[in-house]
C-alpha cells in the first residue's frame, strides 16, 4: 500500500507534536502545509525535522483550497483556532479526507451535529487528539466502568490547575480571543479533564449547572461545574486557569471501589476494590494506542479502531454549551439535542 498522504491545516503549536511522529511513521508521508503565512508553515518544517540532512521540504500555503488541490492528501490534520474547526473540518469531509482534529472538534453544538452527518458513515477516519483516550489507563477505567467489575459507577469528581492565564496574560494569542478560541480555560485544556469524563461515561449530558469567573478577560478563566448524566452518574469538576502548580486528579467511585487517575493525561492511576488497594490493576500495553497520530494513522489502515470518534466531539460540545448558558443564567442548563 502507498503513503498515506498528509496535509495540515495550521502549523503552530500542537501541530509539532503530530509532524514529528508522522515524518517518523513508515506507513505516512507529509505533502504539506496552510497557515496565515508560509513562514508558520516552514518555521514547523523546520521544527519537525530539526535540521536533518537532506529533510524534505514540503510545500507551504496560506490558501487552504489551492493546498488541496496540489497537494491532494488522503488525510488532514487540522490544529487551527477552535472557532475555525468546524469550516476546516467541513471542507476536509468534502474533499474525502480522513480527519485528525485537536480539541476541541468545534465550539457550537449545532455545528457539530452538522459535521456528525457529514463525516458519519462516510468510510473515512475521524480522530480527535485529546490526551486520555489512548492511554491504557482510561482503557481500563472505561472497562471498568462497562463491566461493572467495581459495581455501578456513582460519581466523578476531579479538578484541572494551570498557571494558564499567567502563561498566556500579554502574548496576543487568540486564545484569549472568544472569536477565535469560543471559550476559554474551560475550552481550551479543560477540554482535556472534561472530554476524559464524557469518553469514559458514555452517556448524554441530562443537567449541567456551572459558575465561570472571567477573572476581568473576554473569557472564562475558572470554573466550577456539575453535571447529571442521563444514566444517572453525578460529576464535579473544577478547573482553574490561574493556580501556580500545575496538576490534575479525577476520582471515579464506584458502588463497590474507586479509581483514582491523572485527568490530564492519565500519567498515573489508583485501584481500590471495595476498601482494598489494588496493586497491580490489570493494565498491559496492548490497552494502550500511543500518541493520537499514530491511532489515527492505524484507524486508517484497519489495524486499530478509532479511540474517539465524532460523537465524541458532539457529546462535549453540547456540554460546553450548557456550561456556558448555564454560567450565563445561573440556572440549570439541560442541552437541546437536535431532533
Amino acid at each position: 500500500m502507498s503513503k498515506i498522504r498528509i496535509a495540515f491545516l495550521g502549523t503552530g503549536g500542537i501541530s509539532l507534536k503530530h509532524s514529528r511522529f508522522l515524518k517518523d511513521c513508515p506507513d505516512a508521508e507529509i505533502v504539506g502545509g496552510c497557515d496565515v503565512s508560509e513562514e508558520i508553515v516552514k518555521g514547523l518544517w523546520e521544527r519537525t525535522w530539526d535540521g536533518t540532512e537532506n529533510a524534505p521540504d514540503p510545500p507551504a500555503f496560506t490558501d487552504i483550497d489551492r493546498m488541496f488541490d496540489q497537494t491532494n492528501p488522503d488525510a488532514v490534520v487540522i490544529c487551527t483556532p477552535h472557532t475555525l474547526h468546524y469550516d476546516h473540518c467541513m471542507k476536509a469531509a468534502t474533499r474525502g479526507c480522513h480527519i485528525l482534529v485537536e480539541k476541541p472538534m468545534v465550539t457550537r453544538a449545532k455545528d457539530a451535529y452538522a459535521l456528525h452527518k457529514a463525516v458519519k458513515g462516510n468510510g473515512k477516519t475521524f480522530v480527535i487528539g485529546y490526551n486520555t483516550p489512548c492511554t491504557s489507563e482510561f482503557a481500563y477505567i472505561r472497562n471498568a466502568i462497562r463491566s461493572e467489575s467495581l459495581g455501578r459507577l456513582q460519581q466523578v469528581c476531579g479538578f484541572l490547575a494551570q498557571p494558564w492565564l499567567q502563561m498566556l496574560e500579554g502574548s496576543g494569542t487568540w486564545r484569549m480571543d472568544p472569536k477565535l478560541s469560543g471559550g476559554g480555560q474551560a475550552y481550551d485544556s479543560g477540554a482535556h479533564i472534561l472530554n476524559s469524563l464524557c469518553w469514559s461515561v458514555e452517556a448524554d449530558v441530562a443537567k449541567v449547572q456551572a459558575y465561570v469567573d472571567f477573572c476581568g478577560k473576554a473569557v472564562d478563566v475558572n470554573s466550577n461545574i456539575n453535571v447529571l448524566f442521563a444514566n444517572g452518574v453525578m460529576a464535579s469538576i473544577v478547573i482553574s486557569g490561574t493556580s501556580e502548580g500545575m496538576g490534575s486528579h479525577m476520582s471515579f467511585i464506584f458502588s463497590e471501589g474507586r479509581i483514582d487517575v491523572n485527568g490530564w493525561d492519565g500519567a498515573w492511576m489508583k485501584v481500590y476494590d471495595r476498601r482494598t488497594y489494588v496493586k497491580y490493576p490489570k493494565v498491559s500495553d496492548e490497552m494502550n494506542a500511543g500518541e493520537p497520530a499514530r491511532n489515527f494513522i492505524e484507524a486508517i489502515l484497519g489495524k486499530a479502531e478509532p479511540r474517539t470518534s465524532v460523537e465524541n466531539g458532539v457529546v462535549l460540545t453540547e456540554l460546553m454549551d450548557a456550561i456556558y448558558e448555564s454560567a450565563q443564567t445561573g440556572a440549570i442548563s439541560e442541552p437541546r439535542r437536535e431532533g
